[in-house]
C-alpha cells in the first residue's frame, strides 16, 4: 500500500482504486481490503477514520491509536476537514458551481435499512478545470463533450460527488451505478480506461497530537493519468500546494 506519511499516530496512504478499505457482505468475494493489507504491511493495529468507495482511489488517513481515531473522528464528524477530488465528467459543466441537494440513503438490507432513509443535507461544490470533445457518436449527438472538475464536498453522504454530479447531468465516467453505460463503454474500450474517473487528490486536517495543520497531494496514476495526457489536461491539474513547516513528534 503506497504510504505518504506515517508517524506513531496516523498514517496516510493513497489508496489504488479497485481495493475495499473494509469487508463487506455486498462484496463476499473480495479478498484484499486497505485495513487488513495495511496492518499487514505495518504490522500493528490501524482505525478507520472514513473511506472511499471502492472503485475511487487518492489519500485516506487512518490511525494508529485509539486516541488520534477519536481526534480525527470528530474533526470528520465536525467538518472541519477538507477533501478534494478530480472527476472526468459527461458534458461541458459550467466554470464553477454549488450543488445543494439533499440525498438519501440507499436502501441496505446488510446496515438494516430496507428502505431509502430520510434525505439530508448534502452540498458539493465544484470548479470546471478543463475541457474537450470526441468527434465520435455515442449517444444521440456527433461529438462528444467531456469536462475535467475539482469538486468538494462539505457534508459526507455516501456516493455524495457520484450522485451529485449525475444529478446536474455531468455523470462521472465510469460510474457503473450513477453514470451512463455507453460513455463507460467507450472509455473502456477505446481509450483503454475501464476505472470510475474519482480520484482523492488533497486531504487536509489538524493532527491529533498537536493540531498542526497537515496537508496531504497526490496526483492520479495508472489509468487516470494516461487518460489526462492523452486529453492534453496534464497542464489544468492543481498545483501541489506548499508543504506545512516540518513537524517534531513527542
Amino acid at each position: 500500500m503506497p504510504v505518504l506519511f506515517r508517524d506513531e499516530h496516523i498514517v496516510v496512504i493513497d489508496k489504488p482504486a479497485g481495493i475495499l478499505v473494509h469487508r463487506s457482505p455486498i462484496d463476499r468475494h473480495e479478498t484484499r481490503f486497505v485495513l487488513q493489507l495495511l496492518r499487514d504491511q505495518l504490522g500493528q493495529q490501524v482505525f478507520p477514520i472514513h473511506r472511499l468507495d471502492k472503485p475511487t482511489s487518492g489519500v485516506m488517513v487512518l490511525a494508529l491509536c485509539k486516541d488520534a481515531a477519536a481526534d480525527l473522528n470528530r474533526q470528520f464528524r465536525e467538518q472541519q476537514v477538507q477533501k478534494h477530488y478530480l472527476a472526468v465528467v459527461r458534458g461541458h459543466t459550467p466554470a464553477s458551481g454549488l450543488i445543494d441537494h439533499a440525498l438519501r440513503a440507499d436502501p441496505d438490507s446488510y446496515a438494516g435499512r430496507p428502505e431509502a432513509g430520510p434525505p439530508k443535507e448534502a452540498r458539493t461544490t465544484f470548479t470546471r478545470l478543463a475541457t474537450t470533445t470526441l468527434p465520435v457518436e455515442i449517444e444521440t449527438y456527433p461529438s462528444s463533450r467531456y469536462s475535467l472538475v475539482l469538486a468538494e464536498p462539505h457534508t459526507g453522504r455516501t456516493h455524495q460527488i457520484r450522485r451529485h454530479m449525475k444529478h446536474i447531468s455531468h455523470p462521472i465516467i465510469g460510474d457503473a451505478k450513477h453514470g451512463r453505460g455507453r460513455h463507460n463503454r467507450y472509455f473502456a474500450k477505446h481509450l483503454a480506461c475501464s476505472r470510475l474517473l474519482l480520484h482523492a487528490n488533497q486531504l487536509e486536517f489538524l493532527h491529533p497530537a498537536d493540531g498542526q495543520a497537515l496537508r496531504f497531494f497526490q496526483p492520479p496514476s495508472g489509468e487516470f493519468a494516461a487518460l489526462l495526457q492523452q486529453f492534453d489536461w496534464l497542464n489544468a491539474l492543481p498545483a501541489p500546494p506548499d508543504p506545512p513547516p516540518p513537524r517534531k513528534v513527542t
